[in-house]
């Protein structure tokens, strides 16, 4: 079904203060569910001349700024001092190689690309919540003359999802500090992401809030006010009210958005509990591993984009662990904790790179998405993306540990038609200049409209009517198209 042009170009405006609308609010506020989600279950747009290569995407955003010479980029002939403890391992693909902190997605080499050339080519977008940003929507945040939402975003508002349940474009969990670089720019408020939120998914008692119906407000109680709104429905004329609203389109909306609430397949995509234990065994115990997996689970419901993006939380089997993104300042090659006072870099709050809550976590977790999504037949029409905001220092400070970079650093894909078994672009030997290749965060964000179909010549529109061209200032990535 196309959605109406009034919705498509104008879905953030507000409506008229009638009887009607009042009450179709007031309908959705005691469900439990606000006006913008709702506003975010749309259809599929016009469909392409051609089948794009991607029918849904997958991010891992691991954010914090990965350390590339110590994971997929391995340096084993920079000096001494500045060496990554962590050796060269072969993968199963001859001459492509990670480090050994990758012993298990090194198993499925054969269906990655790894991108070793990505840069900022400008300065800027060096510090973890402009970076982020950076790498959300695939526009330099520096400078710009108009905040460029999330690529996530302008997908929801130019394809929309064939999932009618849930919202086109989710994140999971969504609750740290790069959740909150998060834009719609001057898209409607119906493309902003859906954070799950969820301090730890792996918590048996973990549901997902605001989604399911209340009970109070499920069974006769939804279906007479389902009933109000249909007998006031018939008392309007049909056609473009006065205010020149398509309230035809607005019914098939409403359609929608009570079929996601009373619709069972919710609360399936959301239960970890419906996964076998072999399943969950796969991804790994805790957090990160229940994370992929959520990610997994909302790609096969249908919902278009989703971005995981994890954070271990502090627990109990990690004290001092209250910071565990990729922010190795200090300590980076740390055993256990890097410890808990700010006496050094700003490090505390993390475990060394090599311990399972970091790299031991990733490696089994992202290794298992990427097998799962192969066996169930969701590769093929899935492109995976494994980003994170910039690197890290070929050097040590004096802290042992690694600082910004974005020099150089690198990112992977698999699935909709990416030819695995390939490494892309060439850094220099510490890992710190880009020497073959160089892309960058634009050129990442083109390679994803570019699988979806999206057509990035045609622009998108602010409130006043104005175009705005997207996902012109780089190039899709020719080695994964």
């Amino acid at each position: 079904m196309t959605l109406p042009a009034w919705f498509r170009e104008r879905a953030g405006v507000t409506l008229p203060p009638t009887r009607r609308t009042a009450l179709r609010l007031g309908v959705t506020g005691a469900l439990g569910w606000s006006l913008p989600h709702c506003l975010a279950i749309t259809q599929a747009a016009d469909s392409p001349a051609t089948r794009p290569a991607a029918r849904n995407v997958l991010v891992i955003l691991e954010q914090g700024g990965m350390s590339h010479m110590d994971t997929w980029d391995p340096k084993p002939d920079t000096v001494a001092e500045h060496r990554s403890p962590f050796k060269p391992i072969d993968t199963n693909v001859p001459g492509m190689r990670f480090t050994e902190l990758l012993p298990r997605t090194a198993t499925v080499a054969d269906k990655l690309a790894v991108v070793r050339s990505m840069h900022h080519a400008k300065g800027g977008a060096d510090a973890h919540p402009n970076g982020t940003q950076y790498v959300l929507s695939g526009s330099h945040p520096a400078g710009a003359a108009i905040e460029m939402p999330d690529i996530g975003s302008v997908v929801s508002h130019l394809i929309g999802s064939t999932c009618k349940y849930l919202p086109p474009y989710v994140m999971v969990p969504g609750n740290d500090e790069q959740a909150g670089e998060t834009r719609t720019g001057f898209l409607p408020a119906a493309t902003r992401v859906f954070k799950t939120g969820g301090r730890d998914l792996s918590d048996p008692a973990w549901t997902l809030q605001g989604v399911v119906p209340r009970a109070e407000n499920q069974g006769p109680r939804l279906d007479a006010r389902h009933g109000l709104r249909d007998a006031l429905d018939r008392q309007q004329v049909r056609g473009p009210s006065a205010a020149g609203f398509d309230l035809g389109g607005m019914d098939r909306f409403y359609d929608q958005a009570f079929e996601m609430l009373t619709s069972p397949k919710v609360a399936e995509a959301f239960d970890l509990k419906r996964e076998s234990a072999k399943v969950r065994e796969s991804y790994g115990q805790g957090h990160r591993g229940a994370c992929y997996l959520m990610g997994r689970k909302l790609i096969e419901a249908g919902v278009r984009f989703v971005t995981v993006d994890v954070r271990w939380p502090l627990t109990r089997e990690v004290p001092g662990g209250f910071n565990l993104n990729w922010d190795h300042h200090d300590l980076i090659y740390a055993k256990g904790s890097c410890g808990t006072v700010r006496d050094k870099a700003g490090g505390e709050g993390r475990y060394g790179i090599g311990h399972w809550v970091m790299m031991g976590s990733v490696d089994r977790a992202f290794a298992a998405l990427i097998g799962d999504l192969d066996a169930r037949g969701l590769l093929a029409e899935t492109l995976v993306c494994f980003v994170t905001e910039f690197g890290r220092t070929p050097r040590l400070n004096k802290h042992q540990g690694r600082d910004h970079w974005t020099k150089a650093y690198s990112i992977a894909f698999a699935g909709a038609g990416v030819r695995g078994g390939q490494v892309i672009g060439k850094s220099d030997r510490e890992g710190g200049y880009v020497q073959d290749m160089p892309y960058t965060p634009e050129d990442y964000a083109a390679t994803v409209y570019e699988k979806l179909g999206v057509d990035r010549g045609r622009p998108l529109y602010t409130p006043s009517n104005r175009p705005v061209f997207f996902g012109h200032g780089g190039s899709p990535i020719p080695q994964l198209m």
